[in-house]
């Protein structure tokens, strides 16, 4: 357990599956308020009671679609209404592997799914950060966490629309970090490596992720509670001073 997020109240995005619902145990597990924020709520809810069995933690789920702006505003209302305060946001809720997409080249790609995954992994960031920044700007504290990927960093061949988003992540950050900052609001993101995320992977998905352990200095697959570490020290006051930064997970892949 980290210190200092204690009762903080933390807004996980896409925490119903994946790396989102790893995120959502380990800040249960280090005494926050979660907030389970999933378009699929059975999941969302069934974290949500996990969290409460196991750790005993305070746990809301919720219905969102990030890439709703009305559905956005209606999340950070009721966590106001609810716990009183956001200090932590959490945006994972992206197309990757709970709701798949197209990892073939740029010729296969259809317009249509480019247009859905930018409007869920980039304008779900852009409406979620303006829910919750009039609540975290009149507090004059918040940890905003914006999740990119490691395959930004290698150009990796396929899924290029993903890619794009994800580049597209970092550069929004930066920016958002300049402008809040007077407002003491911390704006970074966390890149996770090639992660075997999925539930019930089939034998090609764990190859896949089989075939990055080797070009690894840590040589073996990453899973999800490979990325929580980092994800708790970056919303606790142990990283107040850091803004607009990328940390890079991926059991080096690739050295920034």
């Amino acid at each position: 357990m980290i210190e200092g997020l204690k009762d903080k109240v933390v807004i996980v995005t896409g925490g119903g599956h994946g790396i989102g619902k790893a995120y959502s145990l380990g800040f249960g597990q280090s005494g926050s308020c979660v907030v389970v924020a999933d378009i699929d709520k059975p999941a969302a809810d069934k974290v949500s009671a996990e969290i409460v069995q196991q750790t005993g933690a305070h746990a809301l789920a919720l219905h969102t679609d990030v890439a709703d702006e009305g559905s956005t505003k209606e999340m950070a209302a009721a966590v106001r209404q609810h716990f009183g305060r956001i200090d932590v946001l959490i945006n994972n809720a992206a197309i990757f592997a709970t709701i798949p997409m197209n990892r073939g080249r740029i010729e296969t790609i259809d317009p249509d799914e480019w247009d859905r995954l930018m409007a869920v992994n980039l304008k779900g960031l852009f409406f979620c950060c303006r829910a919750v920044l009039p609540s975290m700007r009149a507090q004059k504290s918040g940890k905003i966490i914006n999740i990119a990927s490691g395959t930004v960093f290698a150009g990796s061949p396929g899924r290029i629309h993903y890619v794009t988003s994800k580049m597209a992540t970092i550069g929004f950050t930066r920016t958002l970090a300049r402008e809040v900052g007077d407002d003491n609001i911390n704006v970074n993101v966390l890149a996770p490596g090639n992660t075997l995320s999925e539930e019930n992977p089939s034998q090609e998905v764990i190859r896949l992720r089989q075939s990055s352990a080797g070009l690894r200095a840590l040589k073996r697959i990453q899973m999800p509670q490979d990325v929580v570490g980092a994800m708790l020290f970056m919303a606790s006051p142990l990283s107040d001073f850091i803004t607009g930064q990328t940390v890079n997970v991926d059991g080096g892949i690739s050295f920034l």
